[in-house]
């Protein structure tokens, strides 16, 4: 009999509050990672689950003032993960770094490949 796995629980509500808000230049991101971005502002905020506080952040287009509340949702198996959080933004990074990996190996392969026929 094939056991099917317990579906995962709803991730679930809560209130954050911006506890700062930092521009960030646009060239800065562009040399640490390779890829400008149009957002612009920091945001780090708390929020409350499950009796403790958490401290993430986010990019934004937008100035968001220090006290300012928003609702988010945090998932109730691991409530640091949250639906505002700039790490699960993040995870395309490695695919696209991986990709370039590639293209250079492969280029390397290609230009070695022609240089033998001579």
């Amino acid at each position: 009999m094939k056991h099917t796995p317990d579906p995962a629980p709803p991730w679930l509500e809560t209130t954050a509050e911006v506890i700062a808000c930092k521009y960030e230049f646009g060239a800065g991101r562009a040399l640490a990672f390779g890829i400008p971005t149009s957002k612009h502002f920091l945001i780090t905020f708390t929020y409350y689950a499950h009796g403790k506080t958490y401290t993430d952040e986010f990019t934004s287009r937008t100035y968001l003032e220090q006290g300012r509340t928003f609702t988010l949702s945090y998932n109730p198996l691991n409530p640091g993960q949250n639906t505002k959080s700039a790490s699960l933004s993040a995870g395309r990074m490695p695919l696209f770094a991986i990709g370039i990996a590639g293209s250079v190996i492969l280029s390397l392969i290609y230009f070695g490949m022609l240089r033998g026929c001579n």
